[in-house]
């Protein structure tokens, strides 16, 4: 069997599910291969951060996560008192982040997490082929063929593990390897993993907790004579203990390695029984999951080879479960690779637009073990007591947490300046960051009044956002957008050059968003010159609705001035890619010239 396809996904855990969603709602042909016979059903990651729930909701997938899940709004903390004895030293938002959307994390098996997006995959006529591995993969080193992007490089041949035997071939446009920390695609590239292997040995288990321990139902981070623990709430009933053990609990005495056969989930319950003592914990009438690890923290050299072959999520970083990053940093690798490779393949953006990936996520994915190699050593440090000065105090742990804060929540997210990251106009809005997502924000729609908030006019659908703030309507002002208009039909200009229809399934290039300032009670949105309005319902005013609770104030916030005209361009990920003044068009045109093919305009 030989077939052709234009991207082949190697994993189906939650960077592969996301990655072969948002390729095929955008008509790519995606073929999914995973080893596992089924998919997970218990246990494993189950964090969902702030940002990547605003990610979920841009593919219209949030509202299921936000019914399944379970909500997590409180964080406490527990120390050691004067006398040693546990006891609470304080409650704390657990997300701190000021402009999230929303202000919880969301707890949900990693099994349920990737039905959300293999649901959706099945809606476009997309399923997981398994149980599958690959056996072979080869890159053409024919450099016109690696330049060409509608050329076939990767050949890579897979098995068929429940036909001993039955093997196929599959020739394709680019390969992303989601396999996870052992990953194969890694290993087979010779793709090195840098970083170390930390001395904390921690064990995890989920179970239905019959406690009288107060914060069972908040994340709560526990440190204590006898050792750390934290505790996380989950979907339904269920609790999961992460518990830091000692060297003596797991290591083989032999070998010195970690032998999960020495441990088992009733020794695990009962190191965290004295972790929390005074507090009790029952023996529950079962056991959900469990496993042991040792922290390692470390990021692989490069996310790419030739921009053809791509490694993403637990296969390019790894790092702790404590700062409950992995699913996350996974998920938004491949949001962030999955529109860049619809823009290539479609043969509107240039190749070299792929480079942005391994620059935007491993630049991320340090950060990230920078951080986690702090908190965790804090979290696994001995807590400060009358006895042991140098231990960690509960205010140096609540301040790493809320420094964190913007960090793991995923909104301080901020890529560095490249093709796709402009700063040359910053000060048009200097409160609205270029490199960062577009903050949540509540505008009513001039034509009805009714509130939206301006991430739900930013769907996941391949397409650039041109959010042009227009200020007030006076009569001069009419006259200026006129202006702008017939500037912006010129064939010289980016919204004619780059700006691709909709074709097939693929959407147009461009979305048009204009925004306003005024009055809901006498301003009319008609008098926007039509290419500004391509629909009554893309026209917005920053006001408030008719309760006077909802909206307004954003031009204020983002400090842009109405009385001046400015654009702010929206990649499609949801990150702020360039904001410029009208008066700056050709800017805007070397913006999209540096990475997006001009389009063939019929004469």
């Amino acid at each position: 069997m030989e077939s052709h396809v234009d991207v082949l996904i190697v994993g189906a855990g939650p960077a592969g599910v996301m990655c072969a969603n948002a390729l095929a709602a955008a008509g790519i042909h995606v073929k999914i291969v995973d080893q596992r016979p089924s998919k997970v059903s218990t246990g494993q990651a189950d964090g969902i951060q702030p940002r990547t729930i605003e990610v979920l909701q841009s593919y219209g997938l949030a509202e299921r996560l936000l019914k399944e899940g379970c909500q997590m709004h409180m964080c406490a903390f527990y120390n050691p008192d004067r006398d040693g004895i546990l006891a609470r030293t304080g409650r704390a938002p657990d997300i701190t982040a000021p402009t999230a959307r929303y202000p919880f994390e969301v707890l949900l098996n990693q099994g349920a997490v990737e039905s959300i997006f293999v649901d959706s995959m099945a809606k476009h006529g997309l399923t997981v082929d398994r149980p599958i591995v690959p056996a072979s993969i080869e890159l053409s080193n024919d450099s016109g063929q690696l330049a060409d992007p509608f050329s076939y490089p990767v050949k890579v041949t897979l098995d068929h593990l429940d036909t001993p035997g039955k093997q196929e071939i599959v020739h394709a446009r680019y390969v992303i390897g989601c396999d996870g920390a052992h990953s194969w695609v890694r290993r087979t590239l010779n793709i090195t993993m840098d970083g170390e292997q930390t001395d904390y040995i921690w064990g995890v288990v989920d179970i239905i907790a019959d406690t009288d321990f107060p914060d069972v139902r908040n994340r709560s981070a526990i440190h204590s004579t006898s050792g750390s623990c934290m505790i996380i709430p989950r979907e339904g009933d269920k609790v999961r203990f992460y518990i830091q053990l000692s060297d003596s609990d797991v290591l083989d005495p032999v070998t010195g390695r970690v032998d999960k056969n020495r441990m088992s989930p009733e020794k695990l319950l009962e190191v965290a029984r004295k972790i929390l003592h005074p507090y009790k914990v029952d023996e529950p009438k079962t056991y959900d999951w469990w496993t042991i690890y040792i922290i390692g923290q470390r990021v692989a050299s490069r996310f790419s080879v030739n921009e053809r072959i791509f490694i993403a999520g637990d296969a390019c970083h790894t790092h702790s479960p404590k700062a409950g990053q992995g699913m996350n940093a996974s998920m938004n690798d491949t949001h962030n690779l999955a529109w860049k490779l619809v823009q290539v393949i479609r043969g509107r953006a240039d190749i070299s637009l792929l480079k942005t990936y391994e620059l935007e996520r491993r630049k991320y994915a340090q950060d990230l073990i920078d951080f986690d190699r702090e908190f965790s050593t804090l979290f696994s440090g001995k807590p400060r007591t009358a006895e042991n000065d140098d231990g960690v105090s509960h205010e140096q742990f609540l301040r790493a947490f809320q420094t964190g804060g913007g960090f793991t929540s995923g909104v301080g997210v901020h890529y560095m300046p490249s093709a796709i990251t402009n700063e040359i106009h910053q000060q048009c809005a200097p409160h609205l960051i270029i490199g960062e997502r577009m903050p949540p924000q509540i505008f009513i729609r001039a034509a009805d009044a009714r509130p939206y908030d301006i991430q739900d006019m930013l769907p996941s659908d391949t397409r650039f956002k041109l959010l042009f703030f227009v200020g007030y309507l006076t009569e001069e002002r009419v006259k200026e957008l006129n202006a702008l208009s017939e500037a912006m039909s010129d064939p010289s200009c980016f919204l004619q050059k780059y700006g691709y229809p909709s074709k097939g399934v693929a959407q147009n290039m461009f979305d048009i968003i204009t925004i306003m300032s005024g009055d809901k009670e006498d301003v009319e949105f008609t008098r926007v010159p039509a290419l500004l309005r391509p629909h009554w319902s893309k026209v917005l005013l920053d006001d408030t609705d008719v309760t006077g609770s909802l909206g307004g104030g954003a031009y204020k916030r983002f400090g842009i001035d109405p009385m001046n005209m400015s654009l702010v361009i929206i990649r499609p990920d949801g990150y702020v890619g360039m904001i410029a003044p009208t008066s700056a068009l050709d800017d805007v045109n070397s913006y999209f010239a540096a990475f997006t093919i001009a389009r063939e305009v019929a004469a």
